[in-house]
């Protein structure tokens, strides 16, 4: 299996055989937890046109999602884990739009599958990959925005590798400690509470919390997230 780690919008693009797109903060942590809150449906899109444009198709349709990590205006949740309640997301379809993560999904047309990665699941996308033991594995790191790298998402990316290699990274649980300082420290700040919340940093950065994998799938609609349990 060759496995390569790659770098935001730009990686996307390159990604070949079955790819890994990795947001850590926040974008694919969420849509874990949002699965695991029993949303019916998860459909990641691209721009906020699609996203309004699935509100007009199905007017129960949960639209969550960020730009600039706020809360993008019109919209019922931003990309906050702490703050989408499971009664508001359960049998609902939720829309996700993202600068980064969801971005990557659309980008990433060359890879024969898509699935996402973050900690909170690393452990099941690492038996995913071994269990499919494709020729080509790309795991992209999206970054902030898609144009800067971001510790968390190498860290996640070298994680997943590690695992799948049989080689742990024996100081996962240390370095995860230290992207309080080096990559999440904004959710840290008193002054940004309402677009980065301390708890998110939390959520997204408990590692393998969840036993199964968002498989991406493509109808007519877009692309639709498939929960495929592995663990």
């Amino acid at each position: 299996m060759e496995i390569r780690i790659l770098q935001l919008l730009e990686g996307a693009k390159q990604a070949e055989g079955l790819a890994v797109i990795i947001d850590v903060l926040r974008a694919f942590s969420l849509e874990c937890y949002l699965a695991h809150r029993g949303a019916a449906e998860l459909r990641p899109v691209a721009t906020l046109e699609e996203a309004f444009a699935w509100r007009q198709r199905d007017p129960d349709a949960l639209l969550v999602g960020e730009r600039g990590g706020a809360r993008c205006e019109g919209f019922d949740f931003g990309n906050s884990p702490s703050a989408i309640p499971a009664e508001a997301v359960r049998g609902r379809r939720v829309i996700h739009t993202t600068s980064a993560g969801t971005q990557g999904l659309t980008h990433a047309a060359r890879a024969e599958e898509r699935i996402t990665g973050s900690l909170v699941n690393a452990s099941a996308v690492a038996a995913y990959l071994r269990a499919q033991a494709p020729e080509k594995v790309s795991l992209v790191c999206m970054g902030n925005a898609g144009v800067r790298e971001a510790a968390e998402d190498v860290l996640c990316a070298e994680y997943i590798r590690s695992l799948v290699l049989g080689e742990p990274l024996t100081d996962i649980g240390e370095r995860i400690r230290t992207l309080r300082w080096h990559g999440g420290a904004h959710f840290f700040d008193p002054n940004n509470q309402a677009v980065y919340p301390e708890p998110d940093f939390w959520l997204c950065t408990k590692r393998d919390q969840f036993p199964f994998v968002l498989r991406a799938r493509c109808d007519e609609f877009g692309l639709r997230m498939e929960r495929v349990n592995i663990l």
